[in-house]
């Protein structure tokens, strides 16, 4: 399974059933599951978990050292879960001993050609980061994200569940659930409720989280107030819980 030009470290631990391509080189602190298949000319390298049938194609770079003039070789982490599939000259890096110390993508996840995960980000599952999509530094990106090509993300945004993102888009403020931004500096835009109804949110659902959407963008409301007005509507529609805890929690101020 590992192509006779590759090169394997000693310290490597690879599952007997991963496909190592041509020219590859697997560094010493690196850890692969089952059923991965790593291409050609790939370079993993540093304290590297890689979970179970992931793809990962040609000219790939995994867990190089942080871009970060701070960064003094420390033993920091990138940890990748399962079925993900990253695409052609991706550059995933290690985290920093000034966050968490990992850099972590969760499971099923699409991570086109040329996207860029800086240190210390967190991906969670079933995200799509369109072709050169970049994210800075300490960047949170939570579940069924959709960033279309060429965003780029300020370093220690927050950008919520189920958010779409234009082409070209510059997110510098954290970007509340359901949300569609677009545009340099990102406006919202409505929510994304085409994704929505693909992931079986129900027509009532979707009324109502417009509703919030309204409330917040819309009603000439301040934040505080917004805030206010939907506590009483999370009553109605459990799917706010995650909205109205995502502006509690935002440190950045949001996208408005």
């Amino acid at each position: 399974m590992i192509h006779a030009t590759a090169i394997v470290g000693e310290g490597a631990k690879l599952a007997a059933d991963v496909e190592v391509g041509p020219y590859s080189i697997i560094g010493d602190h690196v850890e692969i599951g089952s059923g991965t298949k790593i291409g050609p000319h790939v370079v993993i390298t540093g304290h590297t978990r890689i979970g179970k049938d992931n793809q990962i194609f040609q000219f790939a770079s995994l867990g190089e050292v942080p871009q970060d003039k701070k960064f003094a070789g420390e033993p920091t982490r990138l940890e990748i879960g399962d079925r993900n599939v990253i695409r052609e000259s991706c550059t995933l890096n290690v985290g920093t001993i000034q966050d968490v110390g990992v850099t972590k993508i969760g499971n099923d996840n699409w991570i086109m050609a040329y996207v860029h995960i800086a240190h210390d980000c967190q991906i969670g599952n079933n995200t799509i980061f369109a072709n050169n999509a970049s994210l800075a530094g300490h960047v949170h990106i939570d579940d069924f994200v959709i960033l279309g090509g060429f965003t780029l993300v300020h370093q220690f945004c927050h950008v919520g569940a189920h958010v779409f993102t234009g082409m070209g888009s510059s997110i510098v403020q954290d970007v509340p659930p359901y949300v569609t931004v677009a545009g340099n500096p990102s406006k919202p835009h409505g929510i994304n409720s085409e994704g929505l109804k693909r992931r079986g949110y129900s027509s009532e659902a979707i009324m109502q989280i417009k509703r919030a959407y309204k409330t917040l963008y819309r009603a000439g409301l301040t934040l505080e107030e917004a805030k206010r007005a939907l506590s009483e509507q999370v009553i109605d529609c459990p799917e706010l819980g995650i909205f109205l805890e995502f502006l509690a929690a935002s440190s950045r101020g949001i996208v408005r």
